[in-house]
């Protein structure tokens, strides 16, 4: 029985939708509350028991590497200063030495392409991909999820949504093998943003994985597809060939954190579930609601 023990997490996006604010800042530093989006991404992996963690990068990126690594005048500060809960925060985020790599895409060329990056540092086994940007809540994190039901079927695992007929075409869609009546279902194919004509279901893909290595055979090729980029999910196609694909709907709130609106949506979400500042942003949030009704009137 393989395990999967390894991750990659594609960052090197430009994050041009978040503009002035990514010009600099990576748009997976951006914070949720106060954790960027890339540690929530992390956590996620470290607790479905992920070892290796492996960062696709790109240019302007280095605040990624540095937040995961150690800050020692910041610490001994905290430490100085008998912030321990602080000092304790910062240390929970360090990773085992030799546990985390950083390779360069260099061009944006698509998610296909960034997966593919990572290539040698996957080998022969079975490996996860996050994307910081859908941001999964739930009491069970999202991928020790799939990564239970990784170890039922050992093959390859698509998380899915079900989405409105109007957004199939922001999607990769799923094709059912039969109709999915339970949460682990088998999948015939996948269409990248199709019509909705075109759509064989409303099962959407979202930015959750657990791939055989055998795809990167695929991705070699670099054929480019929707938006002029190299799609992974046109790899998923002569894949389904040899191996079986499973769609998973899994238990959770996904918020699509590359949007503004979903990502002002994620902070409310976090921000509402916290002891110290669920009445202040409750009030807050009625305030609001109450001025706006006020205004409408």
């Amino acid at each position: 029985m393989k395990k999967v023990r390894k991750a990659i997490f594609p960052v090197g996006g430009l994050g041009t939708r978040f503009l002035p604010a990514t010009k600099a800042l990576p748009k997976e530093m951006l914070p949720i509350v106060d954790k960027p989006l890339i540690q929530y991404a992390v956590e996620e992996a470290a607790a479905a028991g992920i070892e290796e963690f492996i960062f696709v990068t790109g240019r302007n990126k280095t605040a990624i590497e540095d937040h995961f690594d150690h800050s020692f005048e910041l610490e001994s500060t905290l430490q100085a200063k008998g912030k321990t809960h602080e000092l304790n925060d910062l240390k929970s985020i360090m990773f085992k030495p030799g546990s985390v790599t950083y390779t360069r895409q260099q061009q944006p060329l698509g998610l296909g392409h960034a997966v593919w990056c990572a290539r040698h540092f996957i080998h022969d086994e079975p490996f996860a991909v996050l994307l910081a940007d859908d941001f999964i809540y739930s009491k069970t994190p999202c991928l020790k999820q799939m990564v239970d039901a990784y170890e039922r079927v050992q093959d390859n695992i698509l998380a899915i949504m079900e989405v409105p007929d109007a957004h199939v075409s922001r999607y990769g869609i799923v094709a059912p093998e039969h109709e999915a009546t339970t949460n682990l279902f088998k999948v015939k194919g996948v269409i990248e943003k199709p019509s909705l004509a075109e759509a064989p279901s409303n099962q959407a893909v979202v930015g959750r994985y657990i791939l055989d290595s055998r795809i990167f055979d695929f991705l070699e090729k670099q054929e480019k597809g929707v938006g002029g980029e190299v799609q992974l999910t046109d790899a998923f196609t002569p894949l389904l060939e040899e191996q079986d694909f499973y769609g998973f709907r899994y238990e959770g709130e996904r918020l699509d954190c590359g949007s503004k609106a979903g990502y002002i949506k994620a902070n409310l979400r976090v921000a509402l579930d916290r002891e110290d500042l669920v009445d202040e942003v409750s009030e807050f949030i009625k305030d609001v609601h109450k001025i706006s009704t006020q205004q409408a009137s």
